[in-house]
């Protein structure tokens, strides 16, 4: 249907406004490790001596390996570094290895699908890149580069990234990278936890980025505060619970020993700016679609839910808070008696509401579902 293919372009045009800032002044003095760090991979700056001592020099290991392959990535490729990577070394400078090593790190090496994967107990795992947007990418001049450096990689192909085996048979041991095509990464803006919101971009070499803005209302999480989770082994959930998500959570908990905290969040990226508002499907097996399943039979057993979409419309929320901020201080102890309810409507209907908000003056007893 043309709603369908509305629908789907809004959602493919949706991008997420990346923040990147230096840390608070207040703090800072704390952090200048973590500066460091992210200037070895962002700064373009970097010699080649440098380079090759962080390759090859005599106090080389497997993350100043990684930090040279991601600086190649990030500054000469114009990547963008996101996931377990930034969290773990760049903030946390954790590194761990399997609880009963092998003879050769080799053997961390595993094929799912016939993509290799390292065990993971192995910290820092991998690098996570998104390709540039603006420019062609060219693996094999990629791991060109990479062999200037004495780094040899096997490249994997599938359709929406490229998984590169890197370091198989050195003595630090091996490591893989995702690079993620462009329109791919485009629809990657549900972030699972807190700590995995950082990113880093070339030549912002004392700043750490957000691939969403979450430090606004209604989620106020500072970027001081994903660090200190970060650097403390802490994550918040940030998207409903499925389960995929159980298993990610499962590892960071049972496998990488951090701590859950908090209720989850549901965060919904802001719209592009040339719409007002996107629609996010929710799968069935969130927590969130069968809540709402379970209040839909109370209106009777023969209702069939098709699909549930969540709406971001950021103009009407942050209306909607301040009248609800409004209505709290005209009440007794401050509680605005906020209820959530059902309201059925056709479908041009559905439309006004998602872009314009719900007017009640079309309310009505008579109707079925209200309307």
């Amino acid at each position: 249907s043309s709603r369908q293919e509305n629908l789907h372009t809004a959602i493919q045009a949706t991008t997420s406004i990346r923040v990147s800032r230096v840390f608070r002044p207040q703090v800072r003095s704390k952090y200048l490790d973590i500066e460091e760090r992210i200037s070895h991979i962002t700064d373009c700056k970097r010699t080649t001596i440098d380079l090759y001592n962080g390759a090859k020099g005599v106090n080389a290991t497997r993350e100043t390996r990684m930090e040279v392959v991601a600086w190649i990535a990030v500054c000469k490729f114009s990547c963008r570094l996101e996931g377990g990577f930034v969290r773990d070394w760049v903030v946390g400078q954790y590194t761990s290895r399997p609880a009963n090593p092998t003879a050769s790190p080799k053997d961390w090496i595993s094929y799912r699908n016939s993509i290799p994967n390292i065990n993971p107990e192995v910290v820092p795992a991998d690098l996570d890149c998104h390709l540039p947007t603006h420019a062609y990418f060219d693996v094999e001049k990629f791991c060109d580069e990479l062999y200037k450096y004495d780094i040899i990689c096997k490249v994997f192909r599938q359709d929406w990234r490229y998984v590169l085996l890197i370091d198989e048979n050195a003595k630090t041991g091996p490591f893989t990278m995702d690079l993620i095509e462009p329109h791919v990464a485009l629809t990657q803006d549900r972030i699972d936890f807190d700590v995995n919101n950082l990113l880093l971009e070339k030549d912002y070499t004392r700043e750490l980025g957000m691939r969403v803005d979450i430090q606004q209302t209604p989620y106020l999480i500072e970027l001081e505060t994903i660090v200190e989770n970060s650097k403390n082994k802490r994550f918040q959930v940030l998207r409903p619970i499925d389960a995929h998500l159980t298993k990610r959570i499962d590892k960071m908990v049972n496998i990488r020993k951090w701590t859950q905290i908090g209720q989850p969040f549901l965060v919904v990226p802001n719209p592009n700016p040339k719409y007002s508002a996107v629609l996010v499907p929710l799968l069935p097996s969130t927590t969130l679609y069968k809540d709402l399943e379970q209040k839909m039979k109370t209106i009777g057993t023969s209702v069939k839910i098709i699909s549930i979409e969540q709406v971001k419309n950021p103009l009407l929320e942050d209306t909607y808070e301040s009248m609800k901020k409004i209505i709290a201080r005209q009440c007794p102890g401050f509680n605005p008696n906020e209820r959530e309810l059902f309201h059925g409507t056709k479908q041009s209907g559905v439309d006004g509401i998602r872009d314009d908000g719900f007017d009640d003056r079309h309310f009505g007893l008579e109707g079925n579902w209200g309307n």
